[in-house]
């Protein structure tokens, strides 16, 4: 069997190209075949190219049409160029899909069909092409029309579509050629019966575009596309809403009424236990609320005391133990001492070799710790300005965390309260004070430790005064001090300006009457750095300074020297700085290692930092440790009479405990472009340990309280935009030195000024 050439032109003495055998030319059938037009309508040509283009294509119609194979190759190069402007119109011809579609009118144009679908006229440039005569086997070819993306579904196009969909591409009795113009109305469909015929048995009802759904290929009349067509499903698919309506209406009373017996006994259930919690949870707190119903005390019969009695044998009522209320705590622990801690740091060795206990720990391994007011027992961070150093940060709550085993105190370059830093303090005022002992906090310091300008501070002071809020230290801080003389006046009664302090507020000899938390006794709120952070810029190294900070002052600021104590002048040195205006500071220096900061080459290490005091007036002292080894001490009588004013004391009031990260002018230079934010400051632990029988973290002993005045003068302690004890609506009290009255409670000497 030969094969099959579709692009040639066979006259009726060639063989055919769907056979062997030989058609009669007798027998032709004379159709027309249309130039294929060009797919891309961007396609341009000039005049001349398109002229010569038609005369080449009228030559070839003119020439033998025996000469197949060149007419085969003319034809098939044959493009018809379009102009700009009728690109639009093509365009619309060919478009077949669903918005093509014209209304009928009662009329059929000439150039439609009898379906009413408009008829595609045929281009006016054709070429005759030699009739093609089917041999006795008949062979159906059909084209794939193009895709018609809305196919048009009725009756009568259902029925065609399925004759033509069975007919099968290659039909005994069906010969259909197909012009190249595009699907449906351009098809020409010839049924033969084997004999000679001619378009004479075109029939129009079959002009129509090929019955092909878009879902895949199969026809459309496989689905129902259209509301009309009913199946007996489609009350299932689109039930009644009407009827759904008025079942949901009966849906209980129905279901009631048709339960079974295990869904009846469900339902007694279920309305017993409702019945039942109406009684206990409603009923009966009501009746108990109201007295109706009496209930037995068990207090009552084990012989204590009832807390009513409705018989009115006596008026019995339950024993208050405090008023003191609660707050719900978010840490709270049961012990002073952190389980954490390991047991080989239950005690430390003193200075005199004897071993002190553990008395309270926090080794911060809780995970995602707050210090909000309220949210730890130990601890609070305050939302504070520490205006009395001007520092360039605002102490947020925000800041303060811990992580990994740690408290972090960050600072970051973040804009609050219209400061341009934020950093974090944590402090245990009114919460956890102590009274002599071993402060030992272990801590990693922030940024490098050559870069100098931070403030990292670990420190104590007295309950009297809260760090932060001027109002409260105006007049306490950092007084230590027993004496009724200059030493409790305004500026010390020095006009060479040694000191600005106002006065000692709560002096021993403060007037009978006057306000003052234990008249007799001097009070104040000294400070204890433990350390404070900076940097030698000579060296280029970290140190730490370490010092007590009190007042009134020695001339010159010029402590006793021969009792202090240093152990080692390599690493440790008597700071330069002695003291200002507002403090004496009587301070050493040590040096510190670069691995025990935060950056740097093998950084990140901790190191124990510590203080050891004990307050007594003949043997007290003060040491400082950096690691194991101790720095340097000062013993009491280094605070001896010096000038026109007495003894100042190692302090006896209780401490707070104080850790913070600060940024200020006032300390250091700040190398602004070394220091890389966010910074912070990382502490291990804190560990207290105190003498056996010396044991006091409480901040109101007995013998020093600090509970009731604080209560009374709270405002002076919670707010901190207060900047002097006036400004919170008090006074200083009067004292007998100044005040033309007597104190009672004081067993001192008063001492007048020359």
């Amino acid at each position: 069997m030969g094969l099959r050439n579709l692009t040639g032109h066979y006259s009726s003495n060639t063989s055919s190209p769907y056979t062997n055998e030989v058609t009669d030319s007798n027998d032709s059938q004379e159709f027309e075949f249309h130039s294929p037009r060009i797919t891309n309508p961007f396609a341009t040509a000039s005049n001349s190219s398109v002229e010569e283009i038609e005369n080449n294509n009228n030559n070839n119609t003119d020439s033998n049409p025996q000469s197949n194979d060149s007419l085969l190759s003319q034809t098939n190069s044959e493009i018809r160029y379009l102009h700009p402007q009728d690109i639009q119109a093509h365009i619309e011809q060919d478009y077949k899909g669903h918005y093509s579609k014209k209304p009928q009118t009662l009329g059929t144009p000439e150039n439609k069909d009898i379906t009413g679908r408009f008829i595609q006229t045929p281009p006016t440039q054709t070429m005759q092409r030699p009739p093609v005569r089917s041999n006795s086997e008949n062979t159906f070819i059909q084209a794939t029309p193009p895709y018609d993306r809305y196919p048009v579904v009725n009756a009568r196009m259902n029925s065609q579509a399925t004759k033509l969909n069975n007919a099968g591409p290659f039909s005994e009795h069906t010969n259909v050629i197909v012009g190249s113009q595009g699907s449906g109305l351009n098809n020409y469909l010839n049924e033969t019966t084997g004999s000679t015929s001619s378009s004479s048995n075109y029939n129009p009802a079959l002009l129509q575009p090929q019955d092909f759904s878009p879902f895949g290929g199969y026809p459309a009349s496989s689905f129902p596309l259209t509301m009309d067509e009913k199946e007996d499903d489609d009350f299932i698919h689109n039930p009644d809403p009407e009827e759904e309506a008025r079942l949901d209406r009966r849906r209980m009373w129905d279901d009631i009424k048709n339960m079974n017996t295990r869904s009846f006994f469900g339902l007694i259930g279920i309305l017993v236990l409702l019945g039942a919690g109406i009684c206990i949870f409603v009923i009966l707190p009501a009746l108990t609320f109201t007295g109706a119903v009496q209930h037995k005390d068990p207090v009552a019969e084990k012989g204590g005391h009832s807390s009513s009695s409705s018989s009115g044998s006596g008026s019995n009522s339950n024993e208050i133990l405090t008023y003191y209320r609660y707050p719900t705590l978010a840490a709270i622990r049961m012990n002073l001492v952190d389980p954490d801690t390991p047991s080989s740091a239950k005690t430390r060795k003193s200075m005199d070799g004897s071993s002190w206990k553990l008395v309270f720990s926090d080794e911060f391994n809780a995970e995602g710790r707050t210090f909000y007011d309220g949210d730890d027992q130990f601890w609070t961070a305050p939302d504070i300005h520490y205006d009395a150093t001007k520092d360039l940060e605002w102490y947020d709550p925000d800041a303060v965390t811990t992580k990994n085993g740690t408290l972090h105190l960050r600072m970051d370059a973040f804009r609050n309260h219209d400061l341009y830093y934020r950093s974090g303090m944590l402090q245990s005022w009114n919460k956890l004070c102590f009274t002599q002992g071993i402060l030992e906090v272990s801590a990693n310091l922030p940024n490098y430790g050559s870069v100098t300008g931070l403030w990292p501070g670990l420190w104590t002071m007295g309950n009297l005064g809260r760090p932060g809020y001027l109002a409260s230290t105006d007049g306490v801080w950092p007084y230590s001090y027993e004496s009724c003389d200059a030493g409790i006046t305004p500026n010390q009664s020095s006009p060479d300006g040694i000191s600005y302090l106002p006065g000692q507020k709560l002096n021993a000899c403060t007037c009978d009457g006057e306000d003052h938390p234990n008249p007799g006794v001097g009070r104040g709120a000294p400070e204890i750095d433990i350390i404070e952070g900076e940097v030698d810029t000579t060296l280029g190294v970290g140190v730490a300074s370490q010092s007590m900070q009190i007042a009134p002052f020695d001339i010159w600021y010029m402590p006793d020297y021969d009792f202090i104590e240093v152990y080692n002048f390599s690493t440790t040195n008597m700071n330069t700085y002695a003291g200002g205006p507002f403090q004496q500071a009587i301070s050493a220096i040590s040096t510190l290692n670069t691995t025990w900061y935060e950056f740097g080459q093998e950084a990140g290490y901790f190191q124990k930092f510590a203080l050891e005091y004990l307050n007594d007036d003949d043997d007290g002292y003060a040491r400082w440790f950096v690691g194991d080894n101790p720095t340097f001490t000062i013993y009491a009588n280094s605070l001896h009479p010096n000038g026109n004013i007495d003894w100042r004391r190692i302090s006896k009031e209780p401490m707070s405990i104080v850790m913070n990260l600060g940024i200020s002018n006032n300390w250091a230079y700040i190398d602004w472009r070394m220091i890389f934010f966010p910074v912070q400051m990382s502490v291990d632990y804190v560990r207290l340990y105190q003498p056996q029988n010396a044991i006091s973290i409480t901040c109101d002993p007995e013998d020093y309280p600090t509970y009731d005045y604080i209560e009374s003068h709270k405002v002076a302690y919670t707010n901190a935009n207060l900047t002097h004890w006036v400004d919170a609506g008090f006074s200083f009290p009067a004292n007998e030195l100044t005040g033309n009255c007597k104190s009672s409670n004081f067993e001192g000497t008063v001492v007048l000024g020359d």
